[in-house]
Formats: C-alpha cells, sequence, structure tokens
C-alpha cells in the first residue's frame, strides 16, 4: 500500500516530467536514435512518468479505493500509460513526436486528475500563525480504506 507522502512524490515525477516534455518538444529536434544523439534525451523521463503513473494506478486499485472519481483516475492512467508506451516503443525520438504526446487528451487528463486529487493532501486554506486547516477529503483514506461494494 503506498504512502500519501509516496503518492504525492509519484504525482510529482508525473506533473515535473510533462514539464521537462513541453521543453524538450521545443528544441526542434529530428527524429534520432538516443544513444547516438546528444542529451537531453526524453527516454528515461518518459520511463519514471510511466513507472509513477503504473504507481498510482497500483495504490488506487490496491482495493482501498474509498471514492469513484480515484477509478476515473485509474482509467486516465490506463489510457496516458498506454500512449506512453506506444512512445517508447518507437525506435528514435524527436521533438515532434514529444510534441503530439504532450498534447494528447489522454496524458492531460492524468496531469489534471492529479492536480485535483493533489490538492486533497493539502489543506483548504492555512492563516499565518495557525493551524492548517484538515482537508475536507482525507487522502490518507484515499489510499487505505476499503472499497466501495460494485454494481456488478
Amino acid at each position: 500500500m503506498i504512502d500519501v507522502k509516496d503518492l504525492e512524490k509519484e504525482i510529482e515525477v508525473v506533473e515535473s516530467g510533462y514539464e521537462f516534455l513541453l521543453a524538450y518538444a521545443a528544441q526542434g529536434r529530428p527524429p534520432h536514435d538516443e544513444d547516438s544523439y546528444p542529451p537531453p534525451h526524453a527516454r528515461p523521463t518518459l520511463k519514471d512518468m510511466l513507472k509513477a503513473m503504473q504507481n498510482v494506478a497500483a495504490a488506487i486499485n490496491d482495493g482501498s479505493s474509498q471514492h469513484e472519481y480515484e477509478q476515473v483516475i485509474a482509467d486516465d492512467i490506463r489510457k496516458a500509460s498506454a500512449a506512453l508506451s506506444f512512445v517508447l516503443a518507437q525506435p528514435k525520438m524527436s521533438s515532434e513526436l514529444i510534441d503530439n504526446l504532450n498534447a494528447s487528451i489522454h496524458l492531460r487528463a492524468v496531469l489534471t486528475d492529479f492536480f485535483l486529487y493533489s490538492e486533497v493532501f493539502r489543506p483548504v486554506s492555512e492563516s499565518a500563525g495557525s493551524e492548517p486547516a484538515k482537508p475536507a477529503f482525507d487522502a490518507s483514506l484515499a489510499v487505505n480504506a476499503a472499497a466501495p461494494k460494485s454494481d456488478s
């Protein structure tokens, strides 16, 4: 079972990876074999993002999910993971390939899901000198609570 802090780290890997990919796409790199082309290389970042998304999906799918939104996230991760895997299977990387991945609605859906979901890890509001407010939704329960019964 993944800890909330670990979940935040996995989400950060995906978010920072996307930022790297945006910069990579802007470099105008032609199709190339990364082994014979100067860095930076997209493949390690893509692999890290894929692994982080798989870790989040595993945490959500471990049977402790308490909210159906988490299943939406898991489904979006499945789709984005397929896109990442498809790009990783290509023998050559290019800025255009990465730019098209960046534009993928599936990858953007995961990022948007993570932006919303990660808000449950942060206090709703904090006042200077006061104790942080409790989140409206307890994220620790999201990965530790019993799963709701399905309709099937």
